[in-house]
């Protein structure tokens, strides 16, 4: 007898949740479907999440439910709609840039290029294809470059660090859907040029950090012009789109974007076959997005009850969101980010503290940007440094020692940006 498992038919769950979400936003469906499958989907990817990820989704599930409860308790005012569809709209995009992945070219045999040439190329390339096809480039390019099973520490460097400068500037990063998310009425375009500065400075940083620290040429990826190609044209259709449609949503016109450019620029054959491959069998690895977002949207809304009913718990009404407490939040929520809390986290905490304070959103936004920048490419307990630990044998220490100047230099940098360009 054929065994059932819960996840064969979360990519399809998934799927429909991002179809019935955009319905919706067409004003042909509720809402509410979407919301349902989304929470379905995530029940059936449950046994793909792992242990550590399941455990901290939980207890922020907990910790959320605990607030609400009290919270309706005690009077307060509580939409459960918003509670549990609070962060379907950053899933449904998710699962849409997830099929960017789709345009991956074919990996090659070719000899690897050495010298800083081969760093630059290396270092531009992960960025701007990590900026559209997400982590992928990490196994793509991590896969291609190691050496008994490992990277170099100038490898491990250079390929987390410049793919989470994408973070930035890239339209199809989730750190762009969560900030806009959590910064409401943020202006993405007014970040994009203070994002590409600070993916530039923190690209050169590297490039320089490496080629001070290597006793032997640094081996890079033989990337191909072509390959830059979709990345940069996906760029500039969201620009150009976003500049003559504002009045379709930034997520919404990124979400189109991303399974439309798959469609088009999809690199295997057949195309129904690989399509549905991807959705069969690789689709459900987006279970640990699914259990974080929305358990933070749950913990998030908890948030907001107690501070409605305990105004004064975090009364920071005497102050405003300006450049040092710009500075501040953003340490604190990079050291949050190092000892393991993951972006989305820290920001569901910090969004509904700040707002009461009427922020400028595009500078919180740039803060959200900055934080998901700096701890995800440079901590050991993040999603890119488990996977150099765990898939390419680097240690928790190294990574730690190889970063810490790096946090510091681009926290600096993030707050002089912030300071002069948008607070």
């Amino acid at each position: 007898m054929k065994q059932y498992h819960p996840t064969r038919y979360a990519g399809w769950l998934a799927c429909f949740t991002l179809l019935t979400y955009l319905l919706s936003v067409a004003g042909l469906l509720s809402a509410d479907v979407a919301t349902v499958l989304a929470w379905l989907t995530l029940f059936t990817m449950l046994p793909a999440v792992k242990a550590s990820a399941r455990k901290q989704s939980v207890v922020l599930f907990l910790l959320g439910v605990t607030g609400l409860a009290t919270g309706y308790w005690l009077g307060a005012e509580i939409s459960w709609r918003s509670v549990f569809a609070a962060n379907v709209p950053l899933l449904t995009m998710f699962v849409a840039i997830t099929f960017l992945s789709l345009t991956n070219a074919p990996d090659s045999d070719e000899r690897l290029p050495t010298g800083n040439k081969a760093a630059a190329v290396t270092a531009f390339g992960t960025t701007l294809l990590g900026a559209v096809i997400n982590m992928s480039v990490i196994f793509v390019f991590g896969d291609r470059l190691k050496r008994g099973g490992k990277l170099t520490d100038a490898q491990q460097i250079v390929l987390a660090r410049c793919f989470t400068a994408a973070a930035w500037w890239s339209p199809f990063f989730i750190a762009t859907g969560v900030a806009l998310m959590y910064a409401p009425g943020m202006a993405w375009k007014a970040t994009v040029a203070p994002g590409a500065i600070m993916a530039l400075l923190g690209i050169g940083y590297t490039l320089v950090d490496v080629h001070r620290r290597s006793t032997a040429p640094f081996e890079g990826y033989p990337l191909k012009t072509e390959s830059l190609i979709i990345p940069v044209l996906m760029a500039i259709a969201v620009l150009i789109l976003h500049h003559f449609f504002p009045q379709i949503r930034i997520m919404i016109l990124i979400s189109l974007l991303s399974v439309l450019g798959a469609l088009l620029f999809m690199q295997e054959r057949p195309r129904w076959l690989t399509l549905k491959d991807f959705v069969d069998n690789r689709l459900h690895s987006a279970g640990p997005q699914f259990a974080l977002f929305l358990a933070a949207g749950v913990f998030s809304a908890g948030i907001k009850a107690m501070i409605a009913l305990y105004p004064n718990l975090i009364d920071l009404h005497q102050f405003s969101f300006d450049a040092s407490m710009f500075a501040v939040g953003l340490a604190l929520m990079i050291i949050a980010g190092l000892l393991g809390v993951h972006p989305v986290i820290s920001i569901a905490v910090v969004s509904p503290v700040l707002l009461p304070l009427n922020p400028n959103t595009t500078s919180l936004g740039f803060m959200f940007l900055s934080t998901w920048a700096i701890s995800t490419g440079s901590g050991p307990l993040s999603g890119i440094g488990l996977i150099l630990t765990g898939r390419y044998g680097a240690s928790s220490r190294r990574i730690i020692a190889n970063n810490w100047h790096y946090i510091i230099t681009m926290w600096a940098l993030a707050c002089l940006v912030n300071a002069v360009l948008l607070a």
